[in-house]
């Protein structure tokens, strides 16, 4: 069975080998340089430069935009599940976990939002889903709202230290639990 992997930075290397990835994900700042681990695929990986803000126009950081979520929408469809998925972002704790949810609803929209947060939190209770990026996916995704309440209704999670990675099965139709 496939997953989504979710990672801080630190730990992307160890993630892709223990899990065998092959393709990744990166929301990361604008210009802040990493190593792409050797078992990801060059052409398989998505880097979109934008800082873990909740609104536009916040100096000279980049908000999360429509344009980042197209693209995380269209890399998760072509995504051939055939290895997991491996998420990161600086900590593990806010982008990468949105980034998540928006894959999980692209490969299984008939998924329930609210059972969807509970399975994110049952795998991680850290996560706490960029804001933006979660509204700007229920838009793109036509969840009308359902995300966002979703999210709302877990809560920030609890404090963390940026070194708690976390797998995200993938949802199993008829399947209930969180």
């Amino acid at each position: 069975m496939s997953a989504i992997i979710v990672s801080p930075l630190a730990r992307i290397a160890e993630m892709a080998v223990r899990h065998g990835a092959t393709e990744m994900v990166s929301l990361m700042g604008p210009g802040q340089d990493f190593h792409r681990p050797g078992v990801i695929a060059k052409e398989r990986h998505l880097l979109l430069g934008m800082n873990d803000i909740a609104f536009a126009g916040t100096g000279d950081l980049v908000a999360p935009a429509e344009a980042h979520v197209a693209a995380i929408i269209d890399f998760a469809k072509s995504w051939n599940r055939s290895a997991p998925l491996l998420i990161h972002c600086w900590m593990g704790v806010s982008r990468s976990p949105a980034a998540a949810l928006i894959t999980s609803l692209t490969i299984h929209p008939e998924e329930e939002d609210d059972h969807l947060a509970l399975r994110l939190r049952a795998a991680s209770p850290f996560a706490t889903p960029n804001a933006r990026l979660v509204e700007i996916g229920d838009a793109m995704l036509g969840r009308n709202g359902r995300l966002v309440a979703a999210v709302k209704a877990l809560g920030r999670g609890a404090d963390a230290d940026g070194n708690a990675p976390f797998v995200l099965p993938l949802y199993k139709p008829g399947s209930t639990d969180a």
